[in-house]
């Protein structure tokens, strides 16, 4: 007969391999996503947008680059009464700018946006469930193994460097 204690880590162990074969695909399309959002800054599967408008007439620099979502926007001339800065030209008379960005592709995009819901969307719910069941799947991983052994000591071991090392990375960044 079973004692409680074995019952228990059966479950966890059971609801662990459940639970973690449910979510595989949802971990690999946000880590994916996650690593193109580290080089969102780079032209790193982007593809050339050539834009043209008309805004607002007689706006500076600073008020051109919120007009047109542009950080840091630097006018590097001024001929003709037309504006210019990296990859694009405004006409403060007539209020057209044209411009090239960079965009990511519609597939990457909807990707990335899984990680800038907010809770006013429905798939938000979705995302507090995903969120759930990775920190289900954190705290299950401590039944796979029995205390006091080598395995379940390493595995004590590992998630104290992996959260001294995410408080290093936070007080770094």
């Amino acid at each position: 007969m079973e004692n409680s204690s074995s019952k228990m880590r059966k479950t966890m162990r059971d609801l662990h391999n459940n639970i973690g074969y449910f979510i595989v695909g949802l971990v690999i399309i946000y880590a994916l996503s996650g690593i193109v959002q580290t080089y969102r800054d780079t032209s790193f599967l982007k593809h050339e947008v050539k834009n043209e408008k008309i805004i607002e007439t007689n706006l500076d620099a600073d008020k051109l680059g919120k007009a047109i979502k542009q950080k840091e926007l630097k006018v590097e001339k001024t001929e003709a009464g037309i504006m210019y800065f990296k990859d694009g030209n405004y006409n403060p008379q007539t209020g057209e700018v044209k411009y090239v960005t960079m965009e990511w592709y519609s597939w990457v995009k909807q990707a990335t946006e899984l990680h800038k819901q907010n809770s006013k969307g429905i798939i938000h719910y979705f995302t507090i469930a995903f969120a759930v069941a990775l920190f289900f799947m954190c705290v299950s991983a401590f039944w796979m193994f029995k205390p006091g052994t080598k395995a379940f000591s390493s595995g004590v071991i590992l998630t104290v460097l992996g959260v001294i090392a995410s408080i290093a990375l936070i007080l770094l960044s």
